[in-house]
């Protein structure tokens, strides 16, 4: 009897040694691509206080923004659903990096309404290239390590999938996150020497030539032609499930799953509690005590902190996930989450926040990676249908989270009763983690 091994000819081999290289070369594009994508995800955060003062606006006026951003985000998600499913990553990823580009190069050039137009561009940028990236490198991640012998070894490699997967989004996440971190500092930095308009301009730029270099990568073909777009099973293998469930499955029969809802409900509130406690820390800062007029000028400061530790932490996430489950992770990671936040709220000042935004950047750095894996590994390739749906929610909490942050603000006069919206929102997620699903 021919061994597995025997049975793989050399063409085999050099075809699975091409699509390896293809696959790491789609892992560092969409790798780089997320260096921007952190910048322009959390600009809103650093540059709050100053649009506060330069356009004059309220609490609620400042979380409209947050409301446009999300919103329109919500828009590029669906599309990037359809552009997946019809004709594959490369038009989302193209597009989103171009509308990126020309949003964070309107922003300051002049009106409110302007401003507004602009957060809107880079919004639906965002909208379409985050879900897309995100679900690439869930999807090629773990295939990229595998080598030429994962033919025959798909029952030992399914057992660590999960893993890998979460493994590659961490570290697609930390590379967003390094772009967070950037983007706190560089803000603060050139708002301090006048040179604001030029570090926005030279980000449009960035994403113009990323653009122009990404766009004959080999990307993977559109979901409708593959034949594997079945719901997998939890525990099975992505080989065995595809011989069995050639069709995609229908929305009613994914409504029945239970892990479906619980999905759903991580997907708005994470996304959304991670975008408020980032987007109005520098705020926050800026009103402490009587010396609110001092903290000023370090408030866009403040989420450096915050993105600091999440990317600390997601660069510690591969060692963490050779060593921890994923349950005991996420149920640490949302407890430090509330914990932080909580630190924040009852120690109002420049050391307690600062505390509080360490911790929880550190508890909240694996949850949303390791979501997405957990997504990806549970649906398969059915995963980017029902993305369409879930990025959606995870455009729709960033997008009212930090806005009833602003709205509770404005009418209690408190933005740390704002705040406490995140808060309940962590501790939620942190009761759900502590159930099997």
């Amino acid at each position: 009897m021919t061994s597995p091994q025997a049975e793989l000819s050399p063409s085999s081999s050099n075809r699975s040694s091409s699509s390896s290289s293809s696959n790491r070369k789609l892992i560092l594009a969409g790798q780089i691509a997320f260096l921007p994508t952190g910048i322009l995800q959390t600009l809103l955060g650093p540059m709050l206080p100053i649009l506060i003062a330069r356009w004059t606006l309220n609490d609620t006026q400042a979380g409209n923004l947050f409301l446009v951003q999300f919103l329109v985000s919500l828009v590029g998600v669906q599309l990037s659903g359809l552009l997946l499913t019809r004709w594959g990553y490369r038009p989302a990823f193209l597009s989103g990096l171009l509308l990126m580009a020309c949003g964070v190069s309107t922003l300051l050039l002049g009106s409110s309404a302007l401003g507004m137009a602009a957060v809107a561009a880079y919004g639906l940028g965002l909208g379409l290239l985050v879900p897309s990236d995100n679900l690439l490198i869930a999807e090629i991640g773990s295939e990229s390590g595998s080598g030429s012998d994962a033919a025959w070894q798909a029952s030992s490699q399914a057992s660590s999938e999960g893993s890998a997967r979460a493994s590659a989004v961490s570290l697609l996440n930390f590379f967003w996150g390094v772009g967070a971190v950037f983007c706190s500092l560089m803000v603060a930095w050139t708002a301090a020497h006048k040179l604001l308009p030029f570090f926005l301009g030279s980000v449009a730029l960035f994403l113009v030539l990323l653009a122009f270099a990404m766009r004959n990568l080999p990307f993977p073909a559109a979901a409708a032609s593959s034949a594997t777009s079945a719901i997998i099973p939890a525990g099975s293998s992505p080989s065995s499930s595809s011989s069995s469930s050639p069709s995609s499955p229908s929305w009613r029969e994914l409504a029945k799953s239970p892990a479906i809802w619980i999905f759903a409900a991580i997907f708005f509130l994470y996304p959304g509690a991670e975008t408020a406690v980032g987007g109005w820390i520098g705020s926050y800062v800026s009103r402490l005590g009587s010396r609110g007029a001092a903290m000023a000028s370090i408030a866009p400061l403040m989420p450096a902190f915050f993105w600091t530790a999440l990317t600390v932490g997601r660069a510690l996430g591969t060692v963490f996930l050779r060593h921890f489950s994923e349950r005991s992770v996420l149920r640490a990671g949302y407890g430090a989450g509330a914990a932080g936040i909580g630190l924040m709220l009852w120690a109002p000042t420049l050391t307690g926040v600062i505390g509080g935004a360490l911790i929880t950047g550190l508890g909240f750095a694996t949850l949303y990676p390791i979501t997405v894996a957990r997504l990806s590994q549970r649906f398969g390739v059915a995963a980017r249908k029902i993305g369409s749906v879930l990025f959606s929610l995870a455009a729709v909490g960033p997008a009212v989270i930090p806005w009833m942050v602003g709205v509770i603000s404005h009418s209690t006069g408190r933005l740390g009763a704002g705040l406490l919206v995140p808060l309940g929102a962590t501790v939620i997620l942190f009761v759900i983690h502590l159930f099997e699903w």
